[in-house]
């Protein structure tokens, strides 16, 4: 046992019995075969030394596996790195008619780092500090004839080299005209509270107003529970971790980040700002509805 000590030093923090770990204590132990005895070694390093040859005698032989080793790089090389293991094994059996129990797949994935690079949507959470939970009133009515009848509200983050920054913006759903915007360092009900006070301010809006949000903490809190009480808003939820139901504020978004945000790297929060300032400006009075020819500030007028 004294004699294997040097080798011991160099995979003596493993005491984890991973199957790395334990393929990395194999290979100390061919290293030093020759000048320490195996049995010593394998007591050492608490691996049996059946396990040891048995991984010895693996060596040099191609993998069981080689034939989806090749077939998931060829998958993944062709898709970007933009398919997850069901999309794979869809392909497998599109393309050569394999088929695949998924485990095998989503290991072969993990081990040569081939997993979807495409950023996976975040599961719904229950905040612990709701206080206030409302119906669906909008019911995925988007499409709105007259102005200040229904509004959506929402939180995306914009990403800069020195942090995040939230936007909180309220539309109109009639032109789908935004209302009001504010850019902030933190996801706080202030954010909100501040916007949507920005927009009723603006608007000067009648009793009956209905504010379509998700079901996120800002929007439960008491904060923004007494804010309708003063404006007479009627408050209006998604159903939990359902996009569908306010995708009218999610598709701005995504167009805000797909001909504004993504085009560029911001350094800080004043370049945002700006950014934001003047695309909103051209989303509202310049950019053409495909559908109509009109900008969202002309359908909106056109309905008064």
């Amino acid at each position: 046992t004294d004699r294997a000590a040097d080798a011991g030093g160099a995979a003596a923090k493993f005491s984890v019995r991973s199957w790395e770990e334990v393929k990395l204590k194999y290979r100390v132990i061919e290293r030093f075969r020759g000048k320490y005895p195996i049995g010593s070694m394998c007591r050492m390093f608490e691996v049996s030394r059946s396990g040891y040859y048995a991984w010895r005698k693996r060596q040099g032989k191609p993998a069981k596996d080689q034939w989806l080793v090749d077939l998931i790089i060829d998958c993944q090389q062709r898709s970007k790195q933009t398919y997850g293991c069901r999309r794979v094994r869809r392909w497998l059996e599109r393309r050569h008619g394999k088929k695949v129990n998924i485990k095998a797949i989503l290991r072969v994935m993990r081990r040569l780092d081939l997993l979807s690079q495409v950023r996976r949507r975040k599961s719904y959470r229950h905040y612990q500090q709701a206080v206030h939970k409302y119906p669906n009133l909008l019911q995925r009515a988007f499409a709105q004839p007259f102005p200040d009848r229904f509004w959506v509200t929402d939180i995306p983050y914009i990403s800069t080299a020195k942090g995040m920054v939230y936007m909180c913006a309220v539309l109109d759903l009639c032109g789908k005209m935004v209302l009001a915007y504010r850019i902030g360092g933190d996801m706080t009900s202030s954010l909100v509270t501040d916007t949507v006070r920005d927009a009723c301010k603006k608007e000067k809006v009648a009793d009956g107003l209905i504010l379509h949000s998700d079901q996120g903490s800002q929007y439960t809190s008491q904060a923004y529970f007494d804010l309708s009480q003063e404006y007479h808003i009627q408050p209006s939820m998604s159903s939990p971790g359902c996009p569908y139901d306010n995708a009218a504020m999610e598709n701005f978004f995504g167009t805000l980040k797909t001909e504004c945000l993504y085009r560029r790297k911001f350094s800080c929060r004043a370049e945002v700002e700006q950014a934001v300032a003047e695309y909103v400006q051209f989303y509202n009075y310049e950019r053409i509805d495909l559908k109509n020819g009109l900008t969202p500030f002309e359908i909106r007028s056109k309905a008064v």
